[in-house]
């Protein structure tokens, strides 16, 4: 296997961007993190996106984010419908084959143009699920409540979260909801009820944006990059999508996934949990083993502080790749979501020198 790292990591948010379209917002942050790489763009061997048709609201939206790379020089170019984290995986596997030494990897969307908590209900089972059209706050609903049923967990639990997650959303510049003086109490007291139990501080604040980064393999990383945060382990696993056949109160596929990365084989100094929904954290943090005595979990405030849909999961790997190149970290996890009630889950275990 080749060592791939980590080199450059750039990302944007905003609530609602209403003079850029999506190239336009693409093309400063994809600047920032070629800058950052080092590598000059013609020699970066292969480019991946993650991007979804039904924000955007029309086929194939993803051809018109390529315009930002843009079109000279021609470009080892692939896509994919889902968080740009896969994007990265892809990207992965291809530099594992030796046909290329780097990539740039980009996930971007504007989730303003619409309602994503309405229109990710097509991600459900056509069948059974869409002609009902819960959104995903009513569906994460679900998943909060039997957790609850099932550890003791409360509200203020969940508002101590979403709380802590405004407070961290301070340290970083792309915060769509950030308070220094965020407190579970206020939150219980002032934040409406959408979906019961979930406030509209438990879920997650609709932003438009991107995120970059640039992984490169070996010699071509150490080359680029002082403290390259090197990824020693990827896998992705599924539930299954309908919702009476899982225990909504679990993660069993977070759980595998990131006994296969090898997320327990050491030490974690940080964990960035993709988790749009306050309960989501705590869930997690169980199903993937971690102490949170130990580990720093979601100090950039995570997808509750900005949460660029297609996006957000690439965030995760570039937080806790950020944290490690910068030396606050020398070992750390980054956790993938699609689908919902955490369907699918992806675990990435970066590690520095």
């Amino acid at each position: 296997m080749r060592e791939v790292g980590v080199i450059s990591y750039a990302t944007s948010a905003v609530a609602r961007d209403v003079v850029h379209n999506e190239v336009e917002i693409i093309v400063p942050v994809l600047g920032e993190a070629i800058a950052k790489s080092t590598i000059p763009k013609a020699d970066i061997g292969f480019v991946c996106s993650g991007s979804l048709d039904y924000l955007f609201g029309g086929p194939f939206a993803f051809v018109a984010g390529v315009d930002a790379v843009g079109a000279v020089p021609p470009i080892r170019e692939s896509h994919v419908e889902m968080d740009a984290a896969w994007a990265l995986y892809e990207a992965w596997c291809y530099i594992q084959t030796g046909e290329v030494d780097s990539a740039l990897i980009y996930g971007f969307s504007k989730g303003s143009s619409g309602d994503p908590l309405e229109l990710m209900t097509v991600q459900t089972d056509p069948y059974y699920t869409v002609p009902l059209w819960p959104s995903m706050s009513d569906m994460a609903a679900l998943q909060a409540r039997a957790f609850m049923h099932r550890t003791g967990a409360t509200e203020r639990d969940f508002a101590e979260v979403a709380a802590r997650a405004q407070r961290n959303g301070m340290s970083i510049d792309y915060a769509v909801r950030a308070a220094a003086d965020a407190s579970a109490e206020r939150l219980l007291a002032e934040s409406p009820l959408v979906s019961d139990p979930l406030r509209e501080s438990d879920i997650f604040p609709v932003s438009d944006g991107a995120t970059v980064i640039v992984i490169a393999a070996d010699d071509v990383a150490r080359r680029h990059c002082s403290r390259p945060a090197w990824i020693r382990g990827f896998d992705h696993r599924i539930d299954a999508m309908t919702f009476g056949a899982r225990d909504l109160s679990r993660s069993a596929s977070a759980t595998l996934a990131a006994q296969k990365a090898g997320a327990g084989e050491g030490d974690l100094d940080i964990a960035e949990l993709h988790a749009q929904f306050s309960h989501e954290e705590l869930l997690l943090t169980e199903a993937l083993g971690i102490d949170p005595s130990k580990t720093k979990i979601n100090p950039s405030g995570g997808p509750l502080a900005a949460n660029v849909i297609m996006g957000a999961g690439l965030n995760r790997i570039g937080e806790v790749a950020k944290a490690i190149t910068g030396g606050d970290a020398n070992r750390g996890v980054a956790h993938i979501s699609s689908g919902p009630c955490l369907q699918q889950n992806m675990v990435c275990v970066l590690e520095g020198e």
